[in-house]
Formats: C-alpha cells, structure tokens, sequence
C-alpha cells in the first residue's frame, strides 16, 4: 500500500489559519493569465448549515445550528467522546463535529469544531435537552492545504474521527481511465499526517462508515464492475475491510449503498427494492471465525414501503431506533425521521420544526442524545455569509482563476468587462466586478455567444432547450446596450437552431440546425442571417451541437454523438471552418459525454464539461441533481495535457474562457436574489403507483 507523508497536523493549523490565496502581479497578467467562468447547477443556492435535534423530541424542541453560517456545511459526523488529540483539555465540549466546509474558495476542507453550549431557561432538566444555545466554539481544519505546494485541488466527503486517524473520501488520484471516478478512502494519522490509500486501486468507493470498534470500514462500491451510467441508484455494493490498512477486503451485500454500523456485525444500509422505492435494509455478519461473504450474511429490510427511506444512521450499540432521511407521498420535502426497529413506526422530527426545508444525510451522537443533518439556512444575515454573484474557486492551474455563475450559458464579452448570462426566462448583463447588474431580456433562450466586433450585441436561442428537432428555437441578436429595438431574428426556419458562435472577424456565425431532420452545424452571416447566405458545415444522420469557433478562425470545435447517433454519448470534435480536417478530440469513455467545448484565449486548449471523473458522490445524499456529475476539464488540441479544474458531486457546465484576468475573489450578489431556491431531486418525485415527471439530463444534445 502507498502512503504519503505529510507534515505533522499542529505545524500545518499553526500555518494555515486562514490564509487568503496568493493574487497575481501585473506581470503574472501579462504573462498569460486568464479566466474560466461556469455554471454549477443549483448550488449558489445551497447555503447549507449542519443543524441537531434533541432525541427524545418534544413540541417544545428546538434546532440547534452547530456549524458557523459561513459558505457551505455538510456531511457532518458527531466525533467520539474523548477530544485529546485535537483539544487537550480537562472540560471536553459536549458536542464535537468533523464535517464537510467549502469555504476555501469552493475546495472542499474537513474541519473539527468544538462546541460548547449552554440551556436557554436552565429551570428544569427538561429544557437543557430542548433549547440550547452554542456559547463558545474551537474549530480546527484537519486537512488544511492538503499537497498545497503542488496545486492539489480534490473533494472530500464524508469524515469520521476514530482514535488518532481521520476516514475521509478523497478525489486527489487520477486514475487516468476514463469514466472511472476518482472517489477513494483514505486514511490520515492527525498527528504525523501520513495518508494511507485504503480503496484498491482502479475501484471507487463511496460513503465509508468506520465500525464502532474502529476495526472494520464499510463502503459502497462500483467493486470491478466500474460506472454504468447510472444517474439514481447506482447499484454498489457494500465491502467491509480492516482500517489500519484496508486489507482483508470482502463484498458483504450486493446492491446497497450508505452503510452505517450498530455493532461490529451489523450493518445497515439503502438501497432500492425491486418495488422501486427506497428502504433501509439491515446486514448482519456471521460470528465467529467463519468466512463472511454475500452467501454467509444475513440481510433483512427493514423500513416498509409506502415511503421512501435512505441514508440511516445508527449510533453505536443502539438496536432500538436509527434515523432516516424520508420523501413521503404528498410531500416535496426530505424530512429526518427516527425509526423504531422494535415497533416498526415513525417519529418525524424536522418536519415539525422546519417543514418546508430540504434536510439531509442524518447521523446520530455516540449516546443517541442527538441528530444531525444538514440544511439550507434560511434568509442570510449580518453574521453569515452573503449570497454570491460570481463565486470563486480555487484553480488547480497556476494563472487561471475560476469562477461560478449564477446562471447558465455564462459568456465573456470581448475585452472580458462584461458577463452575460442566462436565468430562465431572461438574460443577464453585469460588470465583470459584480456592478451594474441589469435583466436585458425576458425571453426563454439558452446558450450565449458575444459578438467580436460589434459592441453589446449578443447571439442566443429563442425557445426552449432539450426538445427534438422539429421543436420551433431560431438564432436572435439582441443588443444589451439598448432598451428598445434591440432583438433581431436570423434564423427563419424555427427547426430547432441553436448554439451560435462567431467567427474572430465578426462576419459568420456556426450554429447548430434540425433543419433537415438531424441536428448538423451550418454558417451563416453574422449581422444579416440565413437570408442573406447559408453553408451546411456538417451532414449525418446524428446530433453536432454546442458549437465553439476559435480565437484565431482556423477551427470549430463540437460535440457530437456520430459514433452513436441517439445513444445520448457525446464526444468533441475539431473541424476546419470550410469542412476539412474533422478529427475526435477526446474518447470520454464507453457512452460518456463531453460537452460545451470552449477554446482558450490563445486558441491553444479547449475547456469543457465532461462525465470523464465519472460520479464522486452518492446521487440519492445530494440535492437537485439532474446529474450528479460533469466536471469542467481543458485539453489541448492535439489530444494532449488533459487536465482536471473542478473537483464536487455537483453538476458543473458551460464553461466561457477569456483573457481577461478576474483576481480569485468572490463577488457579492445584490440585495434581494433568491435564497434556497431549488428542488429535490427530480426521481423521488416517483412514488410507485404514484405520478412525477421526469426530467432530462443537463448534458444531453440539446
């Protein structure tokens, strides 16, 4: 096994604390630096807090906030009782929380907090369990600047604390195949730093759960079968191994995810039943000496249909009640239920004190005292993060700063002052420093492109996305610079156009057209439309859309899935403007995609948005995921030097590149925009013998 020697964990929270990261000088301009901009869906939304409530409930029980309100909190785990590796001290904390936090410009960091609180009205016992208040809080980073000196971005997800170790999952290895995801466990000592890779190399695992004893973890893993595609259940399977090394490792359950111990022979995970909805299941592990293998381990589910029921959590030694994360027929909301495993019934817990909020990935303290779970805080205030315009994060690539918009189909304007975007219905204009934010449209359109040449005018699609080619969307300018008059129509024929790019000299824009029955690219005048001219680029029966021209006028880049026309597959390809030269850029695996390619200032690498990390999380523990994943990426022309920028679960798109370098700090979003603005997701909405509308995946042809 490989392990990693890292610098002992005091010297780097001495170092760390806080940081801003470095900005560039002028000659760092200069020298090439620039910007990346792209959309994450739904996630400036998120504002996610790690909140707990008192077990037993009563009406008078009230939330209590364990994290700080600062950036996004999530996946948190109440740590054991005893503190003396991080917080030697004779008055331990009577709460402890290792948890998620992407409040280093979007990178994902694991930090411990140590709360000390006290009862708001201390007249009865009673009340100490229902309504206290946090009065002091130590909070250290346990992974600060993980491979700082080597530009090392990556997700983490999911903690645990077990005597002096850290279990955690990490996206720091490449395992340089395509559509294999890059999730593995990991194993740090807090006190010299070594990391220890647990996972097998080429196999993925998710959601480890660390066995009360600390001998055994538990994960939910693609084993050899690797990614499907799979978008809702991925169909894991659960293997146990030893945690000091990660040897002994042995699938226990086929099909199941999220595994949580009681003991250091049960085990209970989710999964979803041939009935199609979502239940725990319990896995109890043979005693003794006997060999343990999915043949030998007894496995019973456990929460009834009717209900959808996943991420358990158990505390140890607890054979009376877990915690749930449930959707009930009726409901649009995830709630956290306590479940009794002796009477089979339900106690609902956050739905009477939050009942129109998001609440996810439960987890219970050692003495099943407490739940946590974590949700969307609610309206910002003075002492909480403010809501962000565009959001950075951090860049793996030195001289490239990124950030997150918004909205989607975010665009540069040329000399890269402006940012325009897409909010459906409408598009969006704003300085490139957050100023001067204006709605210049209130048509349904998707997709943007900003004239080279001619001051304020921008091209997009007027209709709506991922519809068939027959659906009625024609290519529209609109100047942003004034306030009437401003839109002009140059398509004519309404058969599903769309994606326009123009070329260097302002004279023709490459588009794609359903115009013959199959979604090709055609060019045609940039200022006048198909009326005044137009050329097919392409012809086949598939799909090329998302089409990019380049800064110096020598290519088109698109995806396309022509070597599986319909498969949903897409991959990038180049073609030269007059038809010649076309050429794959990128295999993204067997029916991956690669989509949205967008050349750099210098024409010489293309960003864009691809499935080729495959999946780094659970689907069913994150919210409003059409896709749980896609990843902005850059390649350059040849083939060569594919690189990686964006580590998350989330789903990432669109990316717009431009010269102009923005320094890698957040902008504020103004007053009044939408907070927790977002949905579950869309497939719970499917209850067996129930209605729900299923919606298309973002990474589709459009």
């Amino acid at each position: 096994m490989k392990s990693r020697q890292h610098v002992p964990l005091v010297w780097l929270l001495l170092s760390w604390a806080w940081s801003p990261l470095p900005l560039l000088s002028a000659s760092d301009e200069e020298q090439g630096a620039s910007s990346i901009i792209f959309t994450t869906l739904g996630r400036p939304d998120y504002a996610f807090d790690i909140y707990s409530l008192p077990i037993p409930h009563t009406p008078n029980s009230q939330e209590l906030q364990l994290t700080d309100g600062h950036s996004v909190n999530f996946n948190g785990q109440f740590a054991p009782s005893s503190p003396s590796l991080l917080l030697p001290t004779d008055q331990p904390p009577p709460l402890q929380l290792v948890y998620v936090t992407e409040r280093n410009n979007g990178l994902h960091t694991i930090f411990y907090d140590a709360l000390y609180t006290q009862q708001q009205t201390p007249s009865s016992r009673r009340s100490i369990l229902e309504s206290q208040t946090i009065t002091k809080r130590i909070q250290l980073p346990l992974l600060p600047n993980h491979d700082q000196n080597h530009n090392n971005v990556s997700m983490k997800d999911r903690p645990t604390l077990t005597g002096e170790y850290l279990i955690y999952v990490s996206t720091h290895e490449n395992p340089s195949l395509p559509r294999v995801s890059w999730a593995a466990v990991y194993s740090t000592h807090l006190k010299s730093g070594n990391t220890r890779r647990l996972t097998p190399y080429g196999v993925a695992d998710f959601s480890p759960a660390v066995s009360p004893s600390g001998d055994f973890t538990a994960v939910a893993s693609y084993g050899e079968s690797g990614w499907s595609g799979e978008v809702e259940d991925l169909t894991t399977d659960i293997y146990v191994f030893l945690t000091r090394d990660g040897t002994q490792r042995v699938k226990v359950v086929e099909h199941g995810g999220w595994p949580t111990w009681v003991d250091d022979r049960t085990i209970y995970f989710h999964r979803r039943g041939d009935d199609q909805w979502w239940s725990v299941f319990r896995a109890i592990l043979p005693d003794g000496k006997g060999s343990i293998s999915v043949d030998t381990v007894r496995v019973e589910r456990v929460t009834p249909p009717s209900l959808h029921a996943f991420t358990p959590a158990t505390s140890p030694g607890n054979h009376e009640f877990i915690a749930v994360a449930t959707r009930r027929p009726g409901s649009t909301y995830r709630h956290i239920e306590l479940f009794n495993l002796v009477t089979s019934e339900f106690t609902e817990l956050t739905r009477l004190v939050s009942p129109n909020s998001h609440h996810l990935n439960p987890f219970l303290s050692p003495g099943s005292t407490r739940v946590g779970y974590h949700k969307c805080r609610g309206e910002p205030n003075s002492n909480e993060s403010p809501q962000l315009l565009f959001e950075n994060v951090k860049s793996p690539v030195p001289g490239l700063s990124l950030f997150r918009s918004p909205g989607s189909f975010p665009v540069f304007s040329p000399s890269g002052d402006r940012i325009a975007y897409v909010d459906m219905p409408g598009i969006y204009v704003v300085n490139s420093d957050g100023s001067n934010l204006r709605k210049v449209s209130d048509l349904m359109t998707f997709s943007t492109a900003w004239d080279p040449v001619r001051p304020g005018i921008i091209y997009t699609a007027l209709g709506t996305g991922f519809s068939s080619e027959s659906t009625h969307i024609d290519i529209i300018s609109v100047n942003v610079d004034k306030n009437s008059n401003n839109i002009k129509r140059l398509t004519l024929g309404g058969s599903n156009n769309a994606f326009p790019s123009v070329s260097p000299d302002g004279k023709w824009i490459v588009f794609r057209s359903a115009r013959s029955g199959y979604k090709n690219l055609y060019v045609m005048d940039a200022a006048e439309g198909e009326s005044n001219g137009l050329r097919r680029l392409t012809e086949g029966p598939w799909t090329d859309t998302m089409c990019n021209w380049s800064p110096d006028g020598e290519w088109i880049a698109f995806a396309s899935d022509r070597h599986s026309p319909g498969s949903g597959s897409f991959e990038l390809y180049l073609i030269h403007p007059n038809g010649t030269g076309l050429r794959k850029l990128i295999q993204s695996g067997s029916l991956g995609r690669t989509n949205h390619p967008y050349f750099s200032p210098d024409g010489k690498r293309i960003a864009f948005t691809s499935d080729f990390a495959g999946i780094s999380a659970e689907p069913i523990s994150n919210p409003h995921q059409y896709q749980p994943y896609g990843e902005i990426f850059t390649i350059g022309l040849d083939g060569s030097g594919l690189t990686r920028l964006i580590h998350n679960s989330y789903e990432d798109g669109t990316p717009a590149w431009s010269a102009k370098y923005l320094k890698p700090v957040s902008i504020e979003r103004p007053k009044g925009g939408p907070y927790c603005d977002f949905v579950d997701l869309h497939w719970l909405n499917n209850m067996p013998n129930g209605t729900g509308s299923v919606v298309s995946n973002a990474q589709c042809g459009l």
